[in-house]
């Protein structure tokens, strides 16, 4: 007997919850009650009368595990919705960082530069570092980090993953 192997994927799924205490615990404890990763989370308010919250999280998994996630969440009571934003067509997703670098002489020239390449923007300067912030794809900011480590990478704070989708209709 041959058993098929799935491949794992990486998916962003949009979840639209009441905003109400536990929550997040509860959703974060369904992935590590059943061994899942969560590689990225974010929750927002997204009404005016912060009712309703958007919780965006980020995890790889294989197809059916992913179907097992979504209807795991969807069962969930005070979960509104669970769009799989990976499948359900194009999406715009972003991700801030703040880095912090040491820089000083042509360090400190180098730093400027790969910035200004990255789209970063000074956020914070002394005589000896740099703060930068930097938005854009997952990939962008790693590869910016990894730039910094050679130029004096000090620290780095990433806020995770946001997504939406495109065109005219709301998760």
């Amino acid at each position: 007997m041959h058993i098929k192997e799935e491949a794992i994927e990486r998916h962003t799924l949009a979840v639209i919850v009441d905003n109400e205490p536990g929550i997040l615990a509860r959703i974060a404890g369904l992935f590590t009650a059943r061994g899942y990763n969560i590689e990225s989370l974010t929750v927002s308010e997204i009404t005016e009368d912060k009712a309703v919250s958007r919780i965006t999280i980020v995890t790889s998994a294989s197809p059916h595990v992913l179907e097992q996630i979504v209807a795991q969440l969807d069962r969930l009571v005070p979960v509104h919705k669970v769009h799989d934003l990976t499948t359900e067509g194009d999406h715009v997703e972003r991700e801030l960082a703040l880095v912090k670098v040491r820089g000083t002489g042509e360090q400190r020239i180098e730093a400027l530069r790969l910035a200004e390449v990255y789209r970063a923007r000074v956020v914070d300067a002394t005589i000896s570092s740099f703060v930068f912030e930097v938005t854009g794809g997952t990939e962008k900011i790693d590869k910016f980090v990894e730039l910094m480590r050679e130029v004096g990478l000090i620290e780095v704070a990433r806020t995770g993953i946001v997504a939406i989708s495109r065109g005219k209709d709301a998760a």
